[in-house]
């Protein structure tokens, strides 16, 4: 026997494929890519959106999710990443993930903004395991493209979101219930 039986090539690969699963972000340049991306997002809201701004500048917490992509044909889904920070400072990098299903068609990208008005949104967003959007946010749409209002409903609101760039077309599906979870880029 040569020493080479087909259980030890399958235990070899076995071992290689395990190895290359442990890969993680720590040290690479995942974290200055997406850094130059929400940073890029904060100038285009800072310019485009006067509203916006005025509420980030005063927002205890600021989650930038520069790209947002989401497809969808009965049964769809949603991904991005993006950074949380606080005083314009990166503290930790998250990823946006949806699922859904239902009468939905098409595929889009957006972009998003979560502002955390308050100390205690920010600090329950950044102590959950994984936190669901959903009945603790208001969304603030971009009135034709020009400025981010806030109506009455979302001057109480601990969390608002700004949702802009769409590209592309989906229909029947939206960001409620998108969950949120710390990453290493």
């Amino acid at each position: 026997m040569n020493g080479l039986s087909r259980r030890h090539i399958i235990l070899s690969g076995g071992a290689v494929l395990g190895l290359a699963a442990c890969g993680n972000g720590v040290g690479g340049q995942g974290g200055a890519r997406l850094d130059a991306r929400v940073d890029a997002t904060r100038d285009y809201v800072r310019a485009n959106f006067p509203g916006a701004t005025a509420e980030i500048a005063n927002a205890a917490g600021v989650l930038y999710m520069p790209v947002v992509t989401e497809a969808g044909f009965g049964f769809g889904g949603a991904y991005g990443r993006g950074a949380l920070r606080i005083n314009d400072v990166t503290v930790d990098y998250y990823s946006a993930t949806q699922a859904s299903w239902g009468l939905q068609i098409g595929a889009q990208q957006y972009s998003h903004v979560l502002v955390f008005r308050t100390q205690e949104a920010l600090s329950k967003f950044r102590a959950a395991d994984g936190w669901a959007a959903g009945t603790d946010i208001v969304y603030a749409l971009p009135d034709g493209g020009a400025a981010a209002g806030i109506e009455t409903t979302t001057t109480l609101s601990p969390v608002v979101a700004y949702v802009f760039g769409q590209s592309g077309f989906i229909a029947g599906a939206t960001l409620n219930g998108t969950k949120y979870s710390r990453i290493i880029p």
